[in-house]
């Protein structure tokens, strides 16, 4: 007997534009995503954009596996997340006003070595994909967003979560590559002005801070 498909052609159609006008919603991944391409460039940008998207395989497994729910029974454990989300960009934040002075400009960041250029992008990839996982409204928003696409008479929900969850996982990553290697472009541009590199990088710190806020007001 032929084993049926996990999704459909008519479900995958159904999913793909509400999908992609999600991912490309100003939400915290990607203002951060943005706020980054500006003050350090594309590679800073993308590496970090790639990170945020990658999370989203973990979200789904947890939306897939039930774990999710457990956030809606317990607030306390919903609202420790999200304190510790704000910290982390609150530090991350702090960090921004430091590696200026090391790295010097977007286009030193640029033009690196293979070895610190490939250092960078993991340090930016795990500082967004940490940013992603300990969001609890990301797994919430998973929790919500992904079962309105389930069909009953189909395979398991769990297997077609999963695989609304690659869909999802793969858009964000063209959408978020795209982002910021334009945000990297915008930066560079505005780095041409003299003195405008401590400017760019402070707007950057107070996006992270207001994301901060608003993860735990919000």
């Amino acid at each position: 007997m032929r084993k049926p498909v996990v999704l459909t052609a008519e479900q995958i159609l159904r999913f793909l534009l509400p999908a992609l006008l999600m991912t490309v919603a100003p939400g915290p991944d990607i203002l951060a995503t943005v706020s980054l391409g500006i003050s350090r460039g594309r590679v800073v940008a993308v590496s970090f954009g790639l990170g945020c998207a990658s999370g989203c395989l973990f979200h789904t497994g947890l939306a897939a596996a039930g774990v999710s729910q457990f956030l809606q029974v317990f607030p306390a454990a919903k609202w420790g997340l999200q304190a510790a989300g704000a910290c982390y960009l609150i530090w991350l934040a702090q960090g921004i006003l430091r590696p200026r002075r090391a790295t010097g400009s977007n286009a030193g960041v640029e033009t690196a070595g293979d070895a610190a250029l490939a250092e960078r992008q993991r340090n930016y990839f795990l500082r967004g994909l940490i940013a992603n996982l300990i969001n609890p409204k990301v797994a919430l928003f998973f929790l919500a967003f992904l079962p309105q696409f389930l069909v009953p008479a189909a395979t398991s929900p769990a297997l077609q979560l999963l695989g609304l969850g690659l869909i999802f996982t793969a858009i964000a990553v063209v959408v978020f590559s795209v982002v910021g290697l334009f945000a990297g472009e915008v930066g560079q541009l505005l780095e041409a002005r003299p003195g405008l590199s401590p400017v760019l990088d402070r707007i950057c710190a107070l996006v992270f801070v207001y994301l901060a806020v608003r993860m735990l007001l919000v």
